[in-house]
């Protein structure tokens, strides 16, 4: 994989339209296997869960790879998590794991070269995890209510965004994030001064140092493995919808595209929060 690289601050608009995706998407979906997470902590449950579920598995039928769900922390184990090319976060929010150990396990996961997915409210998950925060590249702090969004496709070379229009109109929640971290690269951005004026005190104190583009959709290459993220997915009635879950499908080809081998004799980590070897 190849781009070209910038200096600029996390998230900056301005260096994202500077880079260029050239990954690698052949994948050999015989020897994919995907694992669909869907715990949710204390607070809201979204309602999508089981019609987002299902969706993953037409894909895995459609397409051939495997595809196994839990909602048990317990899934988190060296010898269990091995045996998968990424991790789909769908829809989590809040504490997700049991137990440090869990967490601990997850991160090394990461750091063996594991891929992850994340969908929607999974910007609300692990909200006292520095490293998860790090992982995601932020962490939820506010969303306007549901309404019709327009987006913006800002890299429509990178593998992810194929099939995607120039200019997607979609009604959805467009989330704002806080605790940015440094080097995701955005992929498709909300438009800003489209969202509902009612609520335009809140837009401005949360949107930081955005003009009209925010970050929708993105892709990070952090500790050792392969992540990309969408804020998009609220309505179960997305995950009928070709065009998202198309933009859901490009995510998991390109990270399972990315992932060559989970091999744990990477992985350094002997805590949950030790300090990331950049």
């Amino acid at each position: 994989m190849t781009r070209l690289a910038t200096h600029c601050l996390p998230f900056l608009i301005a260096a994202f339209v500077c880079l260029t995706a050239t990954a690698q998407t052949t994948v050999n979906w015989k020897k994919v296997s995907v694992l669909v997470y869907t715990k949710n902590g204390k607070g809201y449950v979204h309602d999508n869960i089981s019609e987002a579920k299902k969706a993953i598995q037409r894909m895995g039928a459609q397409h051939g790879f495997r595809v196994d769900t839990s909602s048990s922390a317990t899934i988190f184990s060296e010898d269990n998590l091995r045996r998968y090319t990424l991790l789909l976060f769908l829809n989590t929010n809040n504490d997700v794991f049991d137990t440090d150990a869990q967490r601990l396990v997850f991160r090394r996961y990461i750091e063996a070269g594991g891929g992850f997915v994340g969908v929607h409210s999974v910007l609300g998950t692990e909200r006292n995890w520095p490293w998860f925060k790090q992982l995601l590249g932020g962490t939820f702090a506010w969303h306007p209510k549901f309404q019709p969004l327009k987006m913006t496709v800002l890299d429509s070379h990178h593998p992810s965004m194929q099939g995607l229009p120039a200019t997607w109109n979609k009604s959805d929640e467009c989330y704002f994030i806080k605790e940015m971290t440094p080097g995701p690269t955005v992929l498709l951005a909300h438009n800003l001064a489209g969202l509902n004026p009612d609520e335009t005190e809140k837009i401005t104190a949360n949107r930081g140092m955005f003009t009209n583009l925010y970050p929708a959709a993105w892709a990070y290459a952090y500790d050792g493995g392969h992540s990309w993220c969408t804020t998009l997915g609220h309505d179960k009635k997305d995950y009928t919808d070709p065009t998202y879950v198309n933009h859901l499908f490009q995510g998991i080809r390109f990270v399972a595209g990315q992932v060559k081998m989970v091999d744990f004799n990477r992985a350094y980590a002997n805590g949950r929060d030790e300090a990331v070897r950049y």
